[in-house]
């Protein structure tokens, strides 16, 4: 399983009228000011707390418990005031994970998924992913799962050239034949969301009561955006979900 960053907000503070920029952090730069001390913001903090300050023209940071930008972030999470979070957004390429995860990832429907189509791409090849529940057992059927997998890939092939011997189109066979595939064969989708949504998103899938699987995705996720949004997502802890 790969999650792996590919996009994600830049901001330019100084053009925003009004507006006192922070010093500015790295991508990966986790450095926070301790009071009185120069404060760090990466873009996707910083644009957040601009957008809150807009809202009250509070440019000045009169008070010391949210003059940082931490801080700031921190009011903003206790508030609930979630909205000022939806400017800046991040997008993920996963690929490693099965069609029944992403099932439960286009539930999110704050997210923008772009998944590979089984409709115009011959899936028959796809590795079979373990789920990490099935993996503890997985060694105890390695001869049952190979034949059920192989069984299910050549049904696959016959079914398209059957129909494809028919007069059918490929996209027109293939779409008709994946519905004899597992839900578990590996899959790739590109994902974007704002912050909001994210946080919506890791709400419920870091908690031990969602699908392992996802848990595992989720908390991949949680490491990416904490580099590039730590002070967003201050409130989120890493599990101790490790692959099975």
């Amino acid at each position: 399983m790969r999650v792996i960053l590919i996009a994600t907000t830049i901001f330019y503070p100084e053009l925003v009228p009004g507006y006192r920029p922070h010093g500015r952090a790295g991508l990966g730069d986790q450095r926070h000011a301790a009071p009185g001390e120069d404060a760090f913001a990466s873009d996707a903090d910083e644009l957040a707390e601009a957008a809150g300050r807009l809202c009250y023209l509070s440019w000045n940071r009169p008070n010391p418990e949210t003059a940082t930008n931490r801080g700031y972030l921190a009011n903003i999470i206790r508030q609930e005031h979630f909205s000022v979070l939806e400017h800046a957004s991040a997008t993920f390429y996963i690929d490693g994970v099965s069609r029944n995860f992403t099932h439960e990832l286009i539930r999110h429907r704050h997210l923008s998924f772009s998944e590979i189509s089984q409709r115009y791409v011959d899936v028959s090849g796809a590795p079979f992913v373990h789920h990490p529940g099935y993996a503890e057992v997985a060694e105890h059927f390695e001869g049952l799962e190979s034949h059920t997998l192989g069984g299910a890939r050549d049904l696959y092939k016959a079914v398209v050239d059957s129909l494809m011997s028919r007069g059918y189109k490929r996209k027109e066979a293939r779409q008709a034949a994946r519905h004899i595939l597992p839900g578990g064969l590996e899959t790739k989708i590109i994902v974007t969301g704002n912050m909001r949504a994210w946080r919506e998103v890791l709400k419920k899938r870091l908690s031990p009561k969602a699908d392992r699987e996802f848990q595992l995705v989720a908390n991949e996720i949680l490491k990416n955006l904490r580099r590039i949004a730590p002070n967003s997502f201050q409130d989120f802890d890493l599990t101790d979900a490790q692959e099975a």
